[in-house]
């Protein structure tokens, strides 16, 4: 491309995807599950991933078409019913387990989610097996 000058400018386009490379997802993942009961930043698992914080958000998402906070959020619900099917737990050691800060937090996003409160679903599943 020639300026009205005559200088050549070059002009480079660097194409991204836009998606995580497997190892990022894998990492990404991996740091969330280990920090399910405690939490952790996505600052701390975008750099795991050699990213900013909001391109690791944005590409994320694009990866798995879920941010980071849901992808975790939808962890500590799964395993939230793994504790109500096959554990004696309270409910309140269940929601700290699961990273949730307290037993009203756990039931009102379960109850969000779920369409039902931890309780009922435990019996629901109790009585289906």
């Amino acid at each position: 491309m020639r300026s009205a000058n005559g200088i050549v400018i070059a002009t480079v386009a660097i194409q991204s995807t836009g998606r995580l490379k497997a190892w990022q997802v894998t990492t990404a993942k991996q740091k969330m599950l280990d920090h399910l009961d405690t939490g952790i930043s996505v600052i701390a698992i975008a750099e795991a991933c050699g990213l900013s914080r909001s391109h690791f958000s944005r590409m994320f998402k694009e990866t798995t078409q879920v941010s980071p906070q849901q992808w975790l959020r939808e962890q500590r619900l799964r395993k939230s019913k793994e504790l109500l099917e096959g554990s004696t737990m309270m409910l309140a050691e269940i929601a700290l387990e699961c990273g949730f800060y307290d037993q009203p937090h756990f039931c009102r996003t379960f109850m969000r989610f779920e369409g039902t409160t931890p309780l009922a679903w435990q019996q629901q599943a109790n009585l289906a097996v």
